[in-house]
């Protein structure tokens, strides 16, 4: 059985840290657990957000540590957990664009009814499409979103202005970012130094 440090731990190095190619522009999110990994194998180095400074792992390791809650600890070695790391080969960007999937699409609405707005968990919620497919509506970005149970019942198989029912936003195909498979609360603050849309979006 786990204690409560254990799951703490593994929670700590299951978290999001954003992943900078050597121009400094982010392109990708991996976990605590793996930036270390990265970190040690020299493919990376630790960034401070606020000095923009970087650190190998035998630096980062002698750094004080700032944030105990953070702070990753085994019994010879305790450190603050990276929140960006900055690679040292890989300078590219990627171009291309978010895959039309249910998790994206959650994601992008997210987990909120584009209805009534209750944010809730994917068991409540489900894919509306806004023009019915019985009436020639298509299944992608432009035409889905996430609905709760109770609006997706009472719109059914009619069109928004039938239902009485308005959307709380156009439904739009999103831009790729590093961010595209996050829920906004998983998004650091310190990210906005490095990108302003990964601010993280108040409840």
């Amino acid at each position: 059985m786990r204690t409560n440090h254990d799951a703490r731990r593994t929670d700590l190095l299951d978290r999001a840290t954003l992943v900078l190619n050597r121009s400094w522009r982010p392109v990708h999110v991996t976990t605590v657990r793996r930036a270390l990994v990265m970190v040690f194998r020299e493919a990376a180095r630790i960034v401070c957000p606020e000095s923009l400074s970087t650190f190998t792992f035998g630096e980062w390791v002698r750094q004080p540590v700032v944030n105990e809650i953070n702070a990753i600890r085994s019994p010879s070695v305790r450190v603050q957990a990276p929140e960006v790391v900055l690679l040292s080969h890989y300078d590219r960007v990627p171009c291309h664009e978010a895959p039309f999937t249910r998790r994206n699409l959650f994601l992008r609405d997210d987990f909120t009814c584009q209805y009534c707005g209750w944010r809730c968990t994917n068991n409540h919620l489900s894919v509306d499409h806004v023009l019915p497919r019985s009436r020639g509506g298509m299944t992608n970005w432009e035409n889905c979103v996430i609905a709760c149970v109770g609006c997706n019942a009472r719109k059914a198989d009619r069109t928004l202005k039938e239902s009485g029912l308005r959307l709380l936003r156009a439904p739009a195909r999103p831009r790729w970012t590093p961010y595209l498979t996050l829920r906004p609360s998983q998004r650091m603050d310190s990210w906005n130094h490095f990108a302003p849309d990964a601010k993280r979006r108040k409840a």
